[in-house]
C-alpha cells in the first residue's frame, strides 16, 4: 500500500463549515458512499473533512450498557445527541472543536491490511503537525482507547478508525484541536457511570481519566483552530478543485443515510431527537 505521502491525487470533500448543524448519521452515510465508489474506481482516492456540533458517537458496545438509556439521558442533559457509528470503538466526543478526516483508499488492485490504513493516517496527522512529538498507542484512561491513540507526551488528542465497503476503506481520526480535552473525557466519564448505573458487566468499559487527554491547542501551547487545520491539510495535498458528491453519486448516498438512520432507529432505545 502507498504511503499517505506517496498518493499524489486526492479528491477533496470539505465538510469542516457545512456539516457542523447537520447531523453526524450523514456523515457516517458520506463515508460509506465514498468507500463504493473509491472502491469500484468510480472516484480517486478522497479526503474529507468534517465537524459537528455538540454530538455523542457511540460504538456497538455501548448501547448494550445495562442502563444506557440513562446514559443518553445524561449526554441530553448535557446537550449531546447521541448516535451510533457503523464503525469500530467506542464513545467519541464531535464539536465544533474537533476535527474528523477521513481517508478513503481501495484495495481494488492490492490488499490492505489494518495496520496500514491506520499508519497511513498516523503519517498524514505527523505530516499536519511536523514540529510535534506525536506517538501511537494505548492511552489507559482515555475515551475509545486503542492501540492508535495518537499523543504526545502521553495526553491523548486524537483516535483512529477504519471502515470498510465493497473494497473500499475508510480510515476516520478525530483530531482535538481546541478546547479542553480534559472537559471532553469528563462528559464520557458521566455518561459510562450513568449507563453502568454500578452493574458488573462482562465487557470492560474504560475508566475514564481526564487528565490523559487533551487537545492540540493544549497540548502544544498555542491556540490552534479547526479552519487552520484544515487549510493546511488542504495545502499538504496540493489544493485540489474541492469536488463534493457529483448528482449522479447522490442515489447512492441516500441508500447508505437511509441504512444508517434505519440502524440507530433499531439500536437506540429511544428516538433521536
Amino acid at each position: 500500500m502507498p504511503l499517505f505521502s506517496e498518493q499524489t491525487k486526492w479528491r477533496f470533500w470539505d465538510q469542516s463549515l457545512s456539516a457542523k448543524n447537520r447531523s453526524a448519521l450523514e456523515s457516517f452515510a458520506a463515508d460509506d458512499t465514498l468507500c463504493e465508489l473509491v472502491g469500484s474506481g468510480k472516484s480517486p482516492s478522497t479526503i474529507r473533512t468534517w465537524v459537528h456540533d455538540d454530538t455523542v458517537v457511540l460504538g456497538i458496545q455501548d448501547h448494550r450498557l445495562p442502563n444506557i438509556e440513562a446514559g443518553m439521558d445524561y449526554l441530553k442533559a448535557h446537550g449531546y445527541v447521541p448516535i451510533v457509528r457503523n464503525s469500530g470503538g467506542l464513545a467519541v466526543v464531535l464539536d465544533a472543536g474537533v476535527l474528523n478526516i477521513s481517508l478513503v483508499v481501495s484495495e481494488k488492485e492490492q490488499a490492505i491490511d489494518i495496520s496500514a490504513g491506520y499508519d497511513m493516517m498516523l503519517e498524514l496527522v505527523q505530516a499536519l503537525f511536523p514540529e510535534a512529538p506525536i506517538e501511537a498507542y494505548e492511552i489507559v484512561g482515555s475515551y475509545c482507547p486503542g492501540s492508535y491513540d495518537l499523543s504526545i507526551g502521553g495526553r491523548k488528542f486524537a483516535g483512529i478508525s477504519q471502515r470498510r465497503i465493497r473494497r473500499g476503506i475508510a480510515v476516520q481520526v478525530y483530531l482535538c484541536v481546541e478546547g479542553s480535552g480534559a472537559q471532553r473525557a469528563e462528559l464520557i466519564r458521566g455518561f459510562y457511570e450513568a449507563g453502568l448505573s454500578g452493574e458488573q458487566t462482562k465487557f470492560a468499559y474504560p475508566e475514564i481519566k481526564p487528565e490523559v487527554m487533551a487537545s492540540l491547542s493544549e497540548l502544544l501551547g498555542k491556540e490552534i483552530t479547526v479552519q487552520e487545520v484544515v487549510l493546511n491539510l488542504y495545502e499538504l495535498i496540493g489544493m485540489p478543485s474541492p469536488q463534493p458528491l457529483m448528482p449522479e453519486e447522490t442515489e447512492l448516498y441516500g441508500f447508505y443515510l437511509n441504512r444508517v438512520v434505519e440502524r440507530n432507529r433499531k439500536m437506540l432505545p429511544a428516538p433521536l431527537e
